[in-house]
């Protein structure tokens, strides 16, 4: 039987924008980041880290444990190769997971999740109820994340409940 439909908060993430300078390819930041980051709109991820393709030379690098002062160590590792800017209070990161995910997933964003055309690790940088989101499949039960701005949380919760009557939307996220 299918997991119920769940939606909530990731909570202590920590994230980042990485950014490579001009003239460095994705081999020499996985280089020095001993995970190869992906180069076109999907995910890499390793034990402590997941990597998601936003454009050409940018990532969101996502940190699983949220330790205070991973951005500035992440760019420490970089130095000279890439820009990092840390996005840990400006982002959430929502978890969809269950039956009918993607469908709620699909009634905000005009790309096709269905999971032969977005598949596991697949990543886009799209629009779901006019909110600029990140959104990735994690596995096929399936889950999804979902990465936006914070100011706009609310929002997004707002669309949900109109969405998907019934389910209970995830609280305010932790401010």
């Amino acid at each position: 039987m299918a997991e119920p439909l769940q939606i909530t908060a990731r909570g202590k993430v920590a994230l980042a924008t990485v950014m490579a300078r001009k003239g460095v390819d994705a081999a020499a930041i996985g280089a020095s980041l001993g995970l190869t980051p992906p180069t076109g709109p999907l995910t890499a991820q390793d034990e402590t880290m997941t990597l998601i393709g936003v454009g050409p030379g940018a990532w969101l690098a996502i940190s699983e444990y949220g330790q205070a002062g991973w951005a500035a160590m992440l760019g420490g590792k970089l130095a000279g190769i890439a820009s990092v800017s840390d996005q840990t209070s400006g982002y959430i990161v929502l978890r969809v997971s269950g039956e009918g995910a993607g469908d709620l997933l699909q009634k905000g964003a005009f790309i096709d999740l269905d999971r032969t055309a977005f598949g596991v690790g697949a990543a886009a940088t799209t629009v779901i109820a006019h909110i600029g989101v990140i959104l990735w499949k994690v596995d096929d039960a399936p889950t999804f994340d979902v990465a936006l701005f914070r100011s706009f949380a609310d929002s997004f919760r707002d669309w949900i409940a109109a969405s998907a009557p019934g389910l209970a939307a995830p609280s305010s996220p932790v401010r």
